[in-house]
Order: structure tokens, then C-alpha cells, then sequence
């Protein structure tokens, strides 16, 4: 069995049809998912297919893109919405100063703020990190001095360098079907070197699908392309992969009934 650790099910390309993708994921040996939320809109759809579907679970949170929106967005108003037995992780959120969508010191008051409710709550810290390094491990280093918080790097993209410094604060890394890429040599040689205790796959479908499926909407079911690849990558097989990745998911959400 495998784990597709971040998915957009609520998306344009998957929400129209999200029956079926979830069917074909499971088909494809996947059997859980985590359904990720980007901004407040979204929160009680994403919650409510985690209640429909046993095997889909919800995140909380809001996208560093989507932060000049949420400046109104209080801890507590986060909290609350973590108290949902469906909720497992709070995210996605971080820094993004690749499109600079939103101001960035907007983008840090609302990652803190995410990282008080993760610290609160015991609930796994979903980031996202583009073009953000210093910034994002200043803010990581500052807050785990105020009291440890689970965490994870998802489609992790960053240097081997932020690579080694997350892993050693206690972090996990999440690898998306980018690794599959010909141009993604650097990205390659890190996946070589994650921990096995701290890996995990995801799709972050729609976007992002991997080789084979290149240009085509993304979906769950894609996260075994992706894991076929790394265990290949890594030299080890895909069934230990998968068991690894799987066991990986489960301890750091263990907030999630593992069947």
C-alpha cells in the first residue's frame, strides 16, 4: 500500500470527477490520501470529503500565495477547525517568494501563526518553501526554540544544504513526481539521501504529474509512478518503499486510523 501525503482533491481536474480518481487510486494500490487545504474558502469542502471518504483525510491551513487574504485569521479561529476528528495535519503554509503573491512579512506573521497551532494541537506542520530558504529556517530555528512541533517539507525542492538542516532539526521530506523529471539532477541526488524513517510521497495532484504522465492533469493514483522511480533511484523495492513511506505517514500523522 501507498500514501499520497498531498493532494488538492478540491481542485479544478480532480473535483469534477473525484469519485473516479479516488477509485483509481485505489485500484493503483494507494490507500489513504490527504486532502490539503490552501485558504479558509476551502476548509469545510476539504473536511467534508475526509467525512464522505474513510480513506481521505484533511489538512487546515492557508497557502503562503493566499496570505494577504488572512491577515484577519486568528489562532484560535485555526484551532478550532484542527478539532475535527477528519483533520490530521495544518497546511499547507510557509513562504513563497517566488511569485510573491502575497507580502512576505504577511506570509511570516500567518506561518508562525500556523506553527503556534501545530505546537498547540501536537498536529503535523505541512510547508511550503520556494525561493525562501534563509528566511524559512530562521523562522523553523526561532519557533523550535520556543518548544519542538512536528513538521514536514512537502514536494521538497530546496538544496541538499536546507535538505540537511531540516532533517536535523527533526523534520520529514515530502518528494512529489518533480524527482521524475530529466532536469531534476540535484533534486535526484538528495532523494538518494533522505532517511528512510523520513520519507514520504505525494502527488500534489492536479499539478506537478510525473514521467509518465508528463502534461496531464495529475492524480492520486500517479503517487506509484513516483514511488517506482525512488525506490529505483535508491536501489531498493518498491514493496520496502512503500511499506517505509507508508509507516512514515501513519507515525507522523498519528492522528489517522491506520486500517
Amino acid at each position: 500500500m501507498l500514501v499520497d501525503s498531498h493532494c488538492h482533491l478540491e481542485y479544478k481536474g480532480l473535483v469534477e470527477e473525484q469519485d473516479a480518481v479516488l477509485d483509481r487510486a485505489r485500484t493503483a494500490g494507494i490507500g489513504a490520501f490527504l486532502n490539503i487545504s490552501t485558504k479558509r474558502s476551502e476548509w469545510d469542502q476539504v473536511i467534508a470529503t475526509a467525512h464522505r471518504a474513510t480513506d481521505v483525510y484533511a489538512s487546515v491551513g492557508i497557502h503562503p500565495h493566499n496570505a494577504d487574504d488572512h491577515q484577519d485569521l486568528t489562532e484560535d479561529t485555526l484551532f478550532e477547525a484542527t478539532q475535527d476528528p477528519r483533520v490530521i495535519g495544518i497546511g499547507e503554509t510557509g513562504l513563497d517568494y517566488f511569485y510573491e503573491h502575497s507580502d512576505r512579512e504577511a506570509q511570516k506573521r500567518l506561518f508562525r501563526l500556523h506553527i503556534a497551532v501545530a505546537r498547540r494541537t501536537g498536529l503535523p506542520l505541512i510547508i511550503h518553501t520556494r525561493d525562501a530558504e534563509d528566511d524559512t529556517l530562521e523562522i523553523l530555528g526561532d519557533e523550535m526554540g520556543k518548544g519542538e512541533f512536528p513538521a514536514l517539507i512537502h514536494c521538497f525542492t530546496a538544496s541538499a544544504e536546507f535538505g540537511e538542516k531540516v532533517l536535523e532539526m527533526g523534520l520529514s521530506i515530502s518528494l512529489s513526481g518533480i524527482v521524475t523529471f530529466k532536469n531534476a539532477r540535484d533534486l535526484q541526488a538528495v532523494a538518494r539521501t533522505v532517511p528512510v524513517d523520513r520519507l514520504l510521497v505525494e502527488t500534489d495532484s492536479p499539478f506537478l504529474a510525473p514521467v509518465p504522465h508528463r502534461g496531464k492533469t495529475c492524480e492520486p493514483g500517479f503517487v506509484r509512478d513516483t514511488a517506482s522511480f525512488l525506490a529505483e533511484l535508491r536501489g531498493e523495492k518498491l514493496e520496502d518503499l512503500a511499506a517505509r513511506t507508508t509507516d512514515n505517514f501513519y507515525a507522523l500523522f498519528s492522528k489517522a486510523d491506520r486500517p
